[in-house]
């Protein structure tokens, strides 16, 4: 069995409203102390709107970090709620929709030695049209596609976000 780290003591190196860069000082395999730089959060949630014909709502908007538009799933942090309403106030946030049916898809880590953020991944049915109400920093292109366009988009690039993929896998590994 794999040994346990044991964290000897935790510091904020910075924080904002979103996440805390946090530097840990841990007990190593061997007995030796080690340090352990990492990104906390309260979690993510995401949603795959589903229209009644099948065909499924994504946003489209720009990501600086990689200087590109990026076809997301709509999705983004918990706040102070729980992982569902925070996957219904993303949806209505980013698409203007909201739904009747919300339903657990399942959860993961996106980048296990960086994060320890667990992304939520709900399935939103029974969609009601709104208007989207993007924060300051946002701004969506609504884009609407069929299962198997989703699936192509992942395969050529066109869809490169890694939590979209997963959200996708999820979604598919439901609906088999």
């Amino acid at each position: 069995m794999l040994k346990r780290l044991q964290r000897i003591a935790t510091s904020i190196v910075h924080a904002n409203p979103w996440w805390e860069y946090k530097r840990d000082e841990y007990s190593r395999p061997d007995g030796t102390p080690g340090e352990y730089f990492y990104v906390h959060t309260r979690g993510s949630a995401f949603c795959v709107p589903v229209l009644p014909d099948g065909s499924v709502v994504m946003v489209r908007q720009y990501r600086y970090l990689n200087q590109r538009e990026s076809l997301e799933f709509p999705g983004g942090g918990i706040q102070d709620s729980s992982p569902a309403d925070a996957a219904q106030r993303e949806l209505a946030e980013e698409t203007g929709y909201s739904c009747n049916t919300l339903h657990k898809l399942g959860a993961f880590n996106p980048f296990n030695g960086v994060t320890d953020e667990i992304c939520h991944v709900f399935c939103a049915s029974e969609l009601l049209p709104g208007a989207s109400q993007p924060e300051a920093s946002e701004e969506f292109e609504i884009v609407v596609l069929s299962p198997a366009t989703v699936s192509t988009y992942i395969q050529s690039g066109e869809i490169w976000d890694g939590m979209t993929i997963a959200a996708w896998h999820l979604f598919q590994a439901h609906n088999k």
